[in-house]
């Protein structure tokens, strides 16, 4: 058992976290194995975040002030957290690939970027491709723009100098 210090260090880490971190989802579990456990805490490592097993009124208060209050509030059963300051969308892809897989694990809410989410939008963000996809698309929509604006920009002078050409050959040019 832990003693009454160690539980309020436990505690105001907790608040810390859930008040740092703008992506939190909120999952529920029942009757996983040791070794179930073990593979859901590996994915969440892997994809970034923190997962932690707490009790729904230590989650209230913790969340008290912070973002994520509306998203702790009435909160029934078994109880887990997992959360990132980064990536959501890998947080999102790693448990939902894993609720997939196991039966007993379960979503219950959401919080992505500070904005409460409900279990539909979580499976959306989940098929969202990567955030390093996005951005190379993003990059490739930007430099062809600039590809065709140097395209035009030359094809000027391109068309000027062809225009100079054939005139000098024509001899229309008196000195």
């Amino acid at each position: 058992m832990k003693n009454r210090d160690d539980k309020r260090k436990d505690f105001e880490d907790l608040k810390k976290k859930i008040g740092a971190n703008p992506n939190i989802f909120v999952t529920g579990f029942e009757k996983l194995t040791v070794s179930q456990d073990y593979e859901l805490r590996k994915l969440i490592r892997q994809a970034g975040g923190e997962y932690k097993v707490i009790k729904n009124n230590v989650a209230q208060k913790a969340a008290d002030g912070t973002p994520a209050q509306p998203l702790m509030a009435d909160l029934k059963g078994m109880t887990s957290v997992a959360y990132t300051a980064g990536d959501p969308v890998a947080l999102a892809k790693a448990l939902t690939k894993y609720a997939k897989e196991n039966s007993q694990f379960t979503f219950k809410a959401g919080m992505v970027e500070g904005r409460v989410i409900d279990l539909g939008t979580i499976n959306e963000l989940a098929s969202m491709p990567p955030k390093e996809q996005v951005y190379a698309k993003l990059l490739f929509l930007i430099n062809a723009s600039a590809q065709r604006l140097v395209t035009a920009i030359s094809g000027v002078g391109r068309n000027l100098a062809v225009v100079v050409d054939q005139g000098v050959k024509e001899n229309k040019f008196q000195q």
